[in-house]
C-alpha cells in the first residue's frame, strides 16, 4: 500500500507525541500533528488527508463537532481518555475508537482497519467546501450544489434538494473554493455547476433541477458560450 497522509489533532502535546512515535514504528504513514484544533480542521479541509486521529474533549472545540463537518468519506479514528464517548464515535462512523492510554498493539489494530477502509475506496471523491452559516461551519458536497447566487454581502448556495445555505462572503471568494473545471460564472450574481446545464442560449441557462432559467450577463456571455459548446451542451 502507498504511504498514507495522516493528520492528528489533540490539545495535549504528549498524546500527539505517542501517536507520532507509533506511526513511525508502524511505517508507511506521513503524519502531521496539530495542538490547535481549529488550525488542524483547516488543514484537513485543505489537504484532504487519508486518515485523521481526533481527540474528543479539547479546550476550544469538541472532536465530535469536528467529525460532523469532516469532508465526506474521511477515514478517522477517535483518541480519547473518556470511554463514555465510544457510542458517539461509532454513530459518527469512526473507523475505530482508541481509549487512552492505548498500547501499540491496539493502535496497530486500529491502523490496519483504517488501511482496509482506505484501500476499499481508492477512487473516493471527497470534494467538499466548508462555509460558515452564522456560528456554524457547514460542509457541502460539490455534487450537491445546484447554483450559487450573490445577495449584497451574502451568498446563497442552493442545493439539489431545494434547501440553501446563507453565508457571509462574496462570489469571488466562493469561486476560489470551487474546482475550475466544474463551475462557471455566468453573471455578476450567479455561479453554476457545468454538469447541471441542460440547455443554454445567448441570454439564459436552464439547469437540471431548476424550473426557471438563470440569466447570462453580457460580460460573461462569450466565455459561457466557449466553455459550454466545448462540453457539447445544447445551444438554442
Amino acid at each position: 500500500m502507498k504511504k498514507i497522509k495522516c493528520i492528528a489533532i489533540d490539545d495535549e502535546p504528549l498524546a500527539l507525541l505517542v501517536i507520532s512515535q507509533f506511526c513511525e514504528r508502524k511505517g508507511n504513514i506521513e503524519l502531521t500533528t496539530y495542538c490547535e484544533p481549529k488550525i488542524g480542521l483547516e488543514e484537513i479541509i485543505r489537504k484532504k488527508p487519508d486518515l485523521v486521529f481526533l481527540d474528543i474533549e479539547m479546550n476550544s472545540i469538541s472532536g465530535l463537532d469536528i467529525a460532523h463537518i469532516l469532508p465526506h468519506d474521511t477515514c478517522f479514528i477517535f483518541t480519547t481518555a473518556h470511554a463514555q464517548y465510544a457510542l458517539d464515535g461509532f454513530d459518527l462512523n469512526a473507523t475505530d475508537f482508541l481509549h487512552k492510554p492505548f498500547s501499540y498493539e491496539r493502535f496497530e489494530k486500529a491502523i490496519e482497519k483504517a488501511f482496509r477502509y482506505i484501500e476499499n475506496i481508492p477512487n473516493r471523491v471527497t470534494e467538499t467546501i466548508i462555509v460558515k452559516q452564522e456560528y456554524n461551519n457547514i460542509s457541502i458536497a460539490i455534487s450537491d450544489i445546484l447554483y450559487i447566487e450573490a445577495m449584497e454581502n451574502y451568498i446563497k448556495i442552493f442545493r439539489v434538494n431545494d434547501n440553501y445555505i446563507l453565508t457571509h462572503t462574496n462570489l469571488k471568494n466562493i469561486q476560489k473554493m470551487l474546482p475550475e473545471n466544474k463551475f462557471i460564472r455566468i453573471h455578476r450574481s450567479y455561479i453554476i455547476p457545468i454538469e447541471k446545464v441542460e440547455i443554454f442560449s445567448k441570454k439564459e441557462i436552464k439547469l437540471s433541477g431548476k424550473e426557471t432559467p438563470l440569466p447570462i450577463g453580457r460580460q460573461f456571455s462569450n466565455n459561457v458560450y466557449n466553455i459550454l459548446t466545448g462540453k457539447n451542451i445544447e445551444y438554442h
